[in-house]
């Protein structure tokens, strides 16, 4: 599962994870906070946002090269880039700064601390080994604007895949068909997949047409029936699977060139 429904939005997994651990926080922190007799709300709202901005700092120095033409890019967390060591680091740095100079918040700031950080790697860690089994290649038929039927495994031609899922109305679809249609002419060793979420082949090639787009391996899902079967139900998604048809990476949300080139990076380690 890649995201969750809240009624009319839906979140990455990932986001509502971190959400979820920083709240038990909160609320281990206000009770053991009480019986001290001290809030630490501030302090624990200070560490998290401090684990963020470490985090993305962390992503942008890892990935400076791909900010260097779009500088603005930087500030821009749309593309999900977050360094998690860095933010680690980031917030174990401020608690431990915390707990140094503020005596009085050291108990309650400590357990909220280690509560927060044990759920999200206890439930991050139980989610990745469910999931662990069942991330193959999807079997499913598509077809190409040509109308021929096609399945993705017949597309990867033994290669890293990387599996786009879009639709033409989609604003963040757009402002990243240019990276991916760039990433695609730079990396011939990777298969790139376009799979259209419930639109027509006339849609699809009138899109193409007046973005003028040069893209390969288009496909047509009408029912849209990957997002469902990958478990997401937001767009844009893009998986990333390895020569072994077995998903390696996933991304929610628009992808930047940076965040596109971290995304690959899971094929360097193969």
């Amino acid at each position: 599962m890649l995201s969750v429904n809240l009624g009319p939005l839906s979140l990455p997994l990932a986001q509502l994870l971190l959400i979820g651990a920083f709240i038990i926080a909160l609320i281990v922190g206000a009770i053991t906070g009480r019986k001290e007799g001290v809030p630490i709300a501030g302090a624990l709202s200070d560490i998290f946002l401090a684990s963020m901005v470490a985090a993305r700092i962390g992503f942008v120095i890892q990935y400076f090269e791909h900010y260097q033409e779009n500088l603005w890019g930087i500030i821009d967390i749309r593309d999900g880039g977050f360094h998690v060591i860095a933010g680690l680091l980031g917030a174990l740095a401020l608690t431990a700064w915390k707990l140094w100079r503020h005596a009085k918040i050291r108990r309650p700031l400590s357990i909220a601390v280690a509560s927060g950080l044990l759920t999200w790697g206890a439930i991050s860690l139980l989610i990745g080994l469910m999931e662990s089994s069942s991330r193959g290649i999807p079997e499913a038929t598509f077809t190409l604007l040509d109308g021929t039927p096609v399945e993705l495994t017949q597309v990867t031609d033994n290669k890293p895949m990387v599996v786009n899922l879009w639709a033409s109305w989609c604003p963040p679809c757009i402002r990243e068909m240019p990276v991916l249609e760039k990433a695609q002419q730079d990396n011939p060793d990777v298969t790139f997949v376009f799979v259209n979420q419930g639109e027509q082949p006339e849609t699809i090639n009138q899109f193409m047409s007046q973005h003028k787009l040069s893209l390969q391996n288009v496909l047509t899902d009408i029912s849209a029936s990957l997002g469902r079967t990958t478990g997401s139900q937001a767009l844009p998604t893009t998986l990333f699977y390895d020569a072994n048809g077995q998903q390696v990476n996933a991304h929610l949300g628009e992808l930047s060139r940076a965040s596109l080139a971290h995304n690959l990076s899971s094929f360097d380690t193969e």
